[in-house]
């Protein structure tokens, strides 16, 4: 059973790990998009295309909504649409040239603002600090 110094450490890492992704979110366009389209292009990203099926089960909602988050992104010419290879009656979604180079925008804005903070916030000492914590959570976060 973790002790109050343990729930005190984990509120305030997990505080502060929301407030950095904020700021990231911020540092990019990837705050034009809903959670659920971030989801679905990082999923699409992952594993490749998808049904609408698949993409509904995999996130834990209803193949309709999830309907509305693909539709938004393929208008926007994100995602595009193509026959499933195996059945006719279906259709998966893939990321298009427009959906990767935005991907790709996203990520770099993302690393540029957090190597600038850290070059621009950090002393050296404090550098070496992080880096060992980032140790540590990727520790936390191992299955």
């Amino acid at each position: 059973m973790p002790d109050k110094e343990q729930e005190r450490l984990a509120t305030d890492l997990r505080a502060t790990l929301s407030q950095l992704m904020r700021h990231l979110r911020i540092a990019s366009s990837d705050g034009e998009f809903t959670p659920s389209q971030r989801a679905v292009l990082s999923r699409i990203e992952t594993d490749g295309p998808a049904t609408i099926a698949a993409l509904a089960r995999a996130e834990l909602v209803r193949p309709q909504s999830m309907r509305l988050t693909v539709g938004a992104l393929e208008e926007r010419g994100i995602l595009a649409r193509s026959p499933h290879p195996t059945d006719g009656r279906q259709v998966v979604f893939s990321l298009t040239e427009e959906g990767r180079r935005l991907i790709d925008a996203v990520r770099r804005a993302k690393h540029n603002w957090l190597a600038v903070a850290i070059a621009d916030r950090l002393s050296p000492q404090e550098q070496q600090t992080l880096a060992e914590a980032t140790g540590l959570i990727r520790r936390l976060t191992q299955e």
